[in-house]
């Protein structure tokens, strides 16, 4: 019998994690639920891998002396590996981080940098991480309620978990939780991926936990093996059961697990994201004293080189320049939308072909169309400070994050309502009493337009305007919340995996 806590040991287990290593949003969930999850009573260790770009000396990271070494099989050999030790900065918390020689000593997280192409061992990578997480717990002597695994990278851990062994007590009674923040990204590998793993290949069976399409899912063993299942809003969560689209071939296997699906919208750092505190811009400013912005506006045309106007607003965007984020039917609605009183500060990389796009748009409505192919992140800060309206036309967006940055700004959001942007922004009613931004719900250039010409329209009242702005700079969208809602998941979880194995 597992006998419920209130404040279960978890090991959160992460390819990336802020501010060590960082890809994607994965990377920003991870370097701030910890913390919060301490704060709630939590205890709470990560493993995560010790790249080559890790600094070492900055972050105090130092060897965990084992007797004898480590070493985990991978394709029936012995890979050794090493474990080393630093906290997280700003708390008491233990990040353990796995090294190797072989898959760590190289630039690059998940793909070589010159080509953007996965690495040719990714699947030794992946079992190799898996593996060594496993390892190092039984090393350290350590003793989960929860391990809390995180996209198909860790995709393996809770079905080594779910092993009986019988006599180890590391496991005795841990539950498992698999964290789907990307599902575009499954991990599929050929068949010989069973000899790599270690794995019965009966489990290759048609239909079978981990078959697909003839090849080997990660991310559907992850999702069948774990205990509970969560991603990172409401939303989301029912669109990836619900619609091929966004299940991505995997709507089937989350709807026979439907009632273990959780979805807990991510939160933000309200610190590093606070117009009243932030040193990368250029006046700082609160929801009672607006003034400030309006010298942040000033800057931003100048950095964007659009032509002062106080009736025309700015529309900001802050992402990668990719098909994903909306920026097609951007391209087909950029003539109607340009003949509306509108200007635009666009930042980002991505595809080519918007760079090309984008960069032309730029010369033809010179002043109005401001473009920078970059990543900066002080003029992120600026674009959410001094912007009108911040654009998220996204096809799809499991929770989003920059729609709630910029409510921290006051900048008002126009977005399309799926996954995050739908749990977090609601129409504004006319009088501009309720609702915090501008949706749309057709993912067409039409429908897109039609939410820009409404956001146009209500700027036109300069005071509802800014009363609509002071109040949604008060909306808390912190980690604290979303911690409650890991917390209670965790006590759920607890005792608790999916399908089991026999040790082979």
């Amino acid at each position: 019998m597992i006998v419920k806590k209130d404040t279960p040991s978890v090991i959160l287990v992460t390819t990336e994690i802020v501010p060590f290593s960082k890809v994607g949003g994965l990377a920003d969930v991870m370097g701030a639920l910890p913390g919060e999850l301490e704060k709630s009573g939590c205890s709470v260790s990560i493993m995560t891998p010790l790249y080559s770009s890790i600094d070492r000396t900055r972050f105090g990271i130092k060897g965990q002396h084992v007797e004898g070494g480590l070493e985990v099989p991978i394709a029936g050999e012995k890979e050794p590996f090493t474990i080393h030790r630093a906290k997280m900065p700003g708390t008491g918390i233990d990040v353990f981080f796995i090294g190797s020689e072989r898959f760590y000593k190289r630039p690059g997280v998940y793909t070589v940098p010159e080509t953007g192409e996965a690495f040719p061992d990714e699947a030794e990578r992946t079992v190799f991480f898996n593996r060594a997480v496993i390892e190092a717990i039984k090393t350290l002597e350590l003793y989960p309620d929860v391990v809390h695994c995180n996209d198909f990278h860790s995709g393996l851990i809770p079905a080594y978990i779910s092993i009986e062994e019988e006599g180890d007590p590391h496991f005795a009674g841990t539950g498992t939780v698999f964290s789907v923040h990307n599902l575009a990204y499954q991990g599929i590998f050929d068949k010989d991926f069973f000899g790599i793993a270690g794995l019965d290949e009966e489990l290759f069976a048609p239909m079978g936990p981990f078959e697909y399409w003839g090849r080997v899912n990660v991310m559907k063993a992850g999702l069948l093996f774990s205990g509970l299942i969560s991603t990172v809003s409401k939303t989301y969560a029912t669109e990836i059961t619900t619609t091929e689209e966004y299940g991505y071939g995997l709507e089937g296997v989350l709807r026979s697990r439907k009632k273990d699906l959780i979805g807990i919208l991510n939160g933000i750092d309200m610190d590093a994201w606070n117009p009243a505190l932030d040193k990368l811009i250029p006046a700082k400013f609160t929801h009672d004293d607006l003034n400030g912005k309006k010298k942040c506006s000033m800057e931003l045309h100048k950095a964007f080189g659009l032509k002062p106007s106080s009736k025309a607003p700015v529309v900001g965007m802050v992402s990668r320049l990719v098909d994903q984020k909306g920026f097609d039917i951007l391209a087909e609605a950029i003539e109607g939308v340009m003949k509306l009183d509108v200007k635009f500060a666009i930042l980002g990389t991505g595809q080519q072909k918007y760079h090309e796009l984008y960069s032309e748009l730029s010369k033809k409505y010179k002043g109005r169309f401001g473009v920078r192919l970059e990543f900066n992140n002080e003029l992120a800060h600026l674009i959410e400070a001094g912007s009108d309206f911040f654009l998220m036309p996204s096809r799809y967006e499991p929770c989003g994050l920059n729609q709630m940055y910029s409510l921290r700004y006051g900048t008002i959001p126009i977005v399309r309502a799926t996954g995050g942007l739908k749990d977090t922004i609601l129409n504004i009613d006319t009088k501009g009493s309720r609702g915090n931004g501008f949706t749309f719900k057709d993912y067409t250039a039409k429908a897109l337009t039609g939410a820009i010409r409404k956001a146009v329209k209500f700027f036109q009242d300069p005071k509802v305007t800014a009363s609509v702005r002071s109040r949604i700079m008060q909306e808390d969208y912190s980690w604290k919340r979303s911690a409650e809602e890991y917390v209670k998941l965790y006590k759920r979880a607890m005792g608790r995996v999916g399908m089991r194995l026999t040790k082979r």
